[in-house]
C-alpha cells in the first residue's frame, strides 16, 4: 500500500527555531524508516521512531566504520575519520573509550562541581555587572563550556578564538566547501601536534598528558589517534554542549512563563534541563551515518548490506509514544528517557559533564541576574547559524 510519501531531500528545511520540520512527525505515523537524499547526493534510510532509533544504535550490525571506508556514505562535507573514536567499531572503539572512560566517572566529573560553579558563577557576575544589553552566547553560553574542556584537557584558553572558528568550519554540512573543511582540520591537527610535543617535555595533571602517556609508555593507541582523540574531545567538547546550552537559554527566555517558574523554583533546574535537552528543536539528527553490515528488517523495510542509515534522535526525543505532549516544555516531566547523547556504545562520553555544566549555567543565571531577563529582540530575529551538522544560535541577545 502506498504511503503517500515520496524520496525527501534531508536535512528537512526549518522555518523557524522554534519546532521540528513537521516532515519527522509525518514519518514517524506513516513511513518510520524511508528513504532520504543527503547533502552529498548520497542516499540513507532515515529512522524516525524512538524504538526504532534506540534500536538501531544499540546493534552491532549498523556500523560506524563502515561508514568512514573510503567512499563510504557522506552527509556533506565532514565525517570524524575512521582514526576518531566516532568513526570506530569494537574492538577499537571500546580500546580507545576505555583510556579516558575513567576521568569521565560520574564521581570524577561531580568532584568538578564547584570548579564549574565558580566559572559560572564569575562569568555571569562579569556579564551581570556592564551594560544591560548583551549577548549571552557571546558572554557566557560559548565560553563556560570551552574553558571547562581547555582546563580539563590542558589546552591554553587564549587559544579559544582561532580554535572555535576553525571548529565551527569542519562541523559544516554545507555552509563551507571540502576542502576548507579539509584545511581546518588539518590546521587544529598541526595546533595538537605542537601541544603534545610540548606536553611531552613538561607533562601536567591533565587529560591530554593522559592520553600521551598511554601512548608512549603503555603503547595503547597510535600517534594519529592520539591526535585524533584530542582533535574530537577539543571540538565536540565545546562546540555540542556551547550550542545545546545556548539554545536551551533561548527556549527559557522565548517561554518566559518557564523561566519565571525556575526563578520561583530553582530545585526544578535538573529536570529542566533535561527536558531541554529532549525538546531541542535544533537537533535535526544528532548521530552519525551507520551502514548496514547485513540485511536487516526495520519498520516495515528492508535495509540491506550495505545502505546507510541515520538515527534521527531529534524525531526521536519527540515520539509521542514515549512522551507526552511532546511539542511541549514540561520542566518537572516524571519520566524523561530522551537520548540527546545518544544509546549504545557511541553514547556521549561528556554527558555528565556536559549535564553539569548546563545545570550550573542556570543555576548561576538564576542565582545572579534579575528576573527581569529577556530577549533583546523578537524570537524571530535571532540569527540563527545554517549549513551545519546541527542547527546552531550565532548570537543571543539579552537586556534586564
Amino acid at each position: 500500500m502506498s504511503t503517500g510519501l515520496t524520496e525527501l531531500d534531508f536535512p528537512f528545511p526549518q522555518p523557524s527555531g522554534f519546532t521540528l520540520p513537521a516532515e519527522f512527525a509525518r514519518l514517524r505515523a506513516r513511513q518510520p524508516v524511508a528513504k532520504v537524499t543527503l547533502p552529498s547526493g548520497d542516499r540513507a534510510w532515515l529512522v524516525t521512531r524512538y524504538a526504532d532509533v534506540r534500536a538501531i544504535l544499540g546493534d552491532a550490525r549498523f556500523s560506524r566504520a563502515a561508514a568512514e571506508r573510503p567512499g563510504g556514505p557522506r552527509m556533506g562535507n565532514t565525517s570524524p575519520g575512521p582514526e576518531t573514536i566516532l568513526g570506530m567499531d569494537p574492538p577499537d572503539h571500546t580500546r580507545l573509550r576505555r583510556l579516558v572512560a575513567p576521568a569521565f566517572t560520574y564521581r570524577r566529573i561531580e568532584a568538578l562541581r564547584p570548579r564549574v560553579e565558580a566559572l559560572a558563577n564569575e562569568l555571569m557576575l562579569d556579564l551581570a555587572s556592564g551594560p544591560r544589553t548583551a549577548d549571552l552566547l557571546g558572554q557566557f553560553t560559548a565560553v563556560l563550556p570551552s574553558k571547562v574542556i581547555f582546563e580539563l584537557l590542558g589546552v591554553p584558553y587564549e587559544d579559544f578564538e582561532t580554535l572555535h572558528a576553525w571548529t565551527d568550519v569542519i562541523f559544516s554540512l554545507s555552509a563551507h566547501t571540502r576542502d576548507e573543511v579539509r584545511t581546518a582540520r588539518a590546521a587544529i591537527e598541526r595546533f595538537l601536534v605542537e601541544l603534545v610535543g610540548e606536553k611531552r617535555v613538561h607533562p601536567a595533571d591533565d587529560l591530554l598528558s593522559v592520553l600521551i602517556a598511554a601512548r608512549d609508555e603503555q603503547d595503547r593507541l597510535t600517534e594519529t589517534e592520539l591526535v585524533s582523540f584530542a582533535l574530537i574531545l577539543i571540538t565536540v567538547g565545546h562546540m555540542s554542549t556551547a550550542s545545546t546550552l545556548s539554545t536551551a537559554l533561548f527556549t527559557l527566555l522565548r517561554l518566559p512563563e518557564l523561566l519565571a517558574r525556575l526563578y520561583a523554583a530553582p530545585e526544578l533546574v535538573p529536570s529542566a534541563i533535561e527536558e531541554l535537552l529532549r525538546h531541542n528543536t535544533f537537533a535535526l539528527t544528532g548521530t552519525q551515518l551507520r551502514v548496514a553490515l547485513e540485511d536487516v528488517r526495520l519498520g516495515g523495510v528492508t535495509i540491506r548490506a550495505g545502505d546507510a542509515v541515520l538515527a534521527a534522535l531529534g524525531s526521536a526525543n519527540h515520539d509521542s509514544e514515549v512522551f507526552d505532549r511532546p511539542e511541549g516544555v514540561e520542566l518537572a516531566r516524571a519520566s524523561n528517557p530522551h537520548m540527546a547523547f545518544g544509546y549504545g556504545i557511541h553514547h556521549c562520553l561528556g554527558a555528565q559533564l556536559a549535564r553539569l555544566e548546563m545545570q550550573e549555567a542556570l543555576y548561576a543565571l538564576l542565582r545572579n541576574m534579575p528576573n527581569t531577563l529577556r530577549l533583546a529582540v523578537a524570537p524571530g530575529e535571532i540569527e540563527l547559524k545554517t549549513g551545519l551538522t546541527a542547527r546552531a544560535l550565532a548570537s543571543l541577545p539579552v537586556r534586564w
